[in-house]
């Protein structure tokens, strides 16, 4: 029996050749989440924007709502490598690429990321590339897209970070020539949010609900596009937050939470493996950005003006030759439900999300085409691979690694693996609101 003291405790190695207690290895680890982690959300205003996020109406075609690609049953993403925007038809894996006109002009250049805990007062920045984050470069309070043009009234990083996806063409805003909302998008981003808040405040139920939950909203001409973001983002921090995890309960001192290949595991993640290293901290990341060569795919996010169908990652935010190739640390409750894995889904299962990570250059020379399953869109096919043809290209991506080889036997990543499950929220997977049945506008909810 042992005790969690701080962020210290001491382990037991669970196998027949365990040491001795004068020599048991102390584990860092961090301290559990608790609610005090996360902003207060009010309940009115979690519930206005439970409809908001399933309703296609803040999308250019009225065709897509936020949850079409944010799920539960796919953990809050969508079980895509690379996501199907507007023009796509269902839901999740089984997403198709569309028909005819109307089908997809681009695959999503990113994976769909969980929403899970976005909530957290210590979140700081946002997106794979860190497009999003807290910054006064701007005097707004955020380094964002929309620069000096973002709106005020935004109440923190996650209403930011909501404007986003209703802007962009093949997520939700749509092509030009569609309608209004992709129209006004290829003026200036900021053109957008009026004509979509004008979407709103014309629903009768919409105007009713934004002047019950705000103390600043008497009439429709005082709703703002911040109103929307608020809600939208009062609804992700309160639907998903997931503190109630097997990992979270060892960490609060229930000791039996894990059994012990879990536990082994969790002592690699925390040790010998170097996972901490990155994902650490109670949010299990550090925030920051790394190379770490996942294999490209698809049309890429570059830098404006830049031909190549690559993914410059951080560098295409912060402009330093040295964050090329560079994304986020991903957080990591609920990490088992959110498959596939890195920036693009290039790695199918958890099992390969971690082997990737002990050897990088090995993974990346051994993958094969045929080891992502991307939707069948036949017109977009000859470029999702294209990358790999740029042999100049594919050796800036190899040297720009930035993590060294580490090897573990395969009982020791099995055990690896088997704590990363731990990560899993059990209540908490319920959510607390749901899914409404209906929207305010009348358009169907996936």
């Amino acid at each position: 029996m042992f005790m969690l003291l701080s962020i210290t405790c001491s382990f037991a190695l669970p196998s027949a050749h365990a040491e001795t207690p004068s020599t048991k290895p102390l584990l860092q680890l961090p301290e559990p989440l608790i609610e005090s982690d996360f902003r207060d959300v009010r309940h009115d205003e979690a519930m206005l924007g439970q409809l908001l996020f399933h309703d296609k109406l803040l999308s250019g075609n009225r065709n897509i709502a936020c949850n079409t690609c944010h799920t539960p049953e796919f953990g809050t993403s969508d079980g895509l490598p690379l996501g199907i925007g507007e023009g796509g038809v269902g839901i999740g894996p089984s997403r198709t690429a569309g028909t005819g006109e109307d089908r997809i002009r681009k695959r999503i250049p990113r994976n769909s990321p969980g929403l899970w805990n976005l909530g957290a007062k210590d979140l700081h920045v946002l997106f794979h590339d860190g497009r999003v984050s807290v910054s006064d470069d701007y005097d707004n309070g955020f380094n964002t897209p929309a620069q000096e043009w973002l709106p005020g009234g935004l109440d923190n990083l996650l209403a930011a970070q909501a404007l986003f996806p209703l802007t962009a063409q093949f997520e939700m805003a749509g092509n030009p020539k569609e309608n209004e909302v992709a129209g006004a998008r290829h003026d200036r981003i900021d053109a957008v949010w009026p004509i979509l808040t004008k979407r709103v405040i014309n629903e009768p139920e919409y105007l009713s609900r934004l002047i019950s939950v705000y103390g600043d909203v008497s009439a429709a001409k005082d709703v703002t596009i911040a109103h929307i973001a608020n809600a939208l983002a009062a609804f992700m921090a309160f639907e998903w937050q997931s503190i109630d995890s097997p990992f979270d309960a060892y960490l609060r001192g229930n000791i039996s939470a894990l059994n012990q290949q879990q536990q082994a595991g969790m002592a690699l993640f925390f040790g010998k493996a170097n996972c901490s290293q990155c994902h650490s901290g109670s949010l299990l990341s550090d925030q920051k950005f790394h190379a770490i060569g996942v294999p490209p795919l698809g049309p890429g996010r570059t830098r404006q003006f830049d031909p190549i169908p690559r993914d410059v990652g951080f560098m295409g935010e912060s402009d330093r030759l040295e964050d090329r190739y560079k994304f986020r640390t991903p957080m990591l409750r609920n990490v088992a439900l959110t498959a596939p894995y890195g920036h693009n889904g290039a790695l199918k299962t958890l099992e390969d999300a971690v082997r990737h990570h002990l050897d990088p250059l090995k993974s990346l020379n051994d993958w094969r085409f045929d080891q992502v399953e991307l939707p069948e869109a036949a017109w977009l096919s000859a470029t999702d691979f294209i990358i790999w043809q740029d042999a100049a290209e594919m050796a800036r991506y190899q040297e720009a690694l930035s993590i060294q080889p580490i090897e573990l036997s395969p009982t020791e990543i099995e055990n690896v693996v088997s704590f990363l499950h731990t990560l899993t929220g059990t209540r908490s997977l319920d959510g607390r609101l749901g899914k409404p049945t209906t929207v305010p506008s009348g358009l169907s909810v996936d």
